[in-house]
């Protein structure tokens, strides 16, 4: 008889999916903003992963910001080669639902992205956002090179102050390096665009970022 999973623990390697060698075809271009949702992207662009609960919610926060060229969700920081979304959602892959965001430095600062990833959900809650429960709803910041690591740690110290004086709980973000980013399936590109009134699932502390 098989073991329960508990899907607030990350499984270990003999618990592991073994996915597949196929990528996920990627639809040509964003819903919303028009541009290519796969690189190659222009030179002069920067990229940004982050996993705040539900990417449905999460990628619609980003792509209205000013100076995002593009954004797409998928998956990263697991073990399992293209996973399905089903295969994310039995907990058997370890990867979190992740945004990506393709961003303009010189129009749009790093500091800004972590100030609405920060505010846009509760960073305090470990393996779950709301009523969504999982590995893959964990807070995550996906970090590309060492200044975007050293500004992730400094926003979540930061933020980490503001939730103490405000009575809550430590944020349990994790900061790691960028791991693969696994495209997600085309229905869930701007899946809040096809869907206006479908779930986002996001809900912050309703603690401001400090200035």
């Amino acid at each position: 008889m098989r073991a329960h999973l508990d899907k607030t623990r990350l499984p270990g390697d003999a618990q592991l999916l073994p996915g597949r060698s196929e990528e996920v075809p990627v639809p040509e271009r964003h819903r919303v903003l028009g541009t290519p949702l796969a690189p190659p992207f222009p030179e002069h662009l920067e990229r940004a992963h982050f996993g705040l609960g539900c990417f449905w919610g999460a990628e619609r926060c980003f792509w209205r910001l000013p100076g995002v060229f593009t954004t797409a969700v998928g998956y990263a920081g697991g073990g399992t080669p293209n996973p399905s979304y089903e295969e994310v959602c039995s907990g058997r892959t370890g990867h979190n639902e992740v945004v990506r965001v393709v961003f303009d430095p010189a129009q749009l600062a790093f500091a800004e992205l972590l100030r609405v990833f920060f505010e846009s959900h509760d960073p305090t809650q470990g393996m779950r956002q709301g009523n969504d429960v999982g590995t893959q709803y964990r807070s995550g910041i996906y970090v590309e090179g060492e200044a975007q690591r050293t500004a992730a740690e400094r926003a979540l110290k930061a933020y980490a102050d503001a939730l103490a004086a405000a009575g809550h709980s430590a944020p349990t973000t994790e900061i790691v390096a960028a791991p693969t980013f696994y495209y997600a399936e085309p229905y869930h590109q701007q899946y809040l665009d096809q869907n206006p009134t479908g779930y986002c699932g996001l809900g912050g502390t309703g603690v401001p970022f400090p200035k």
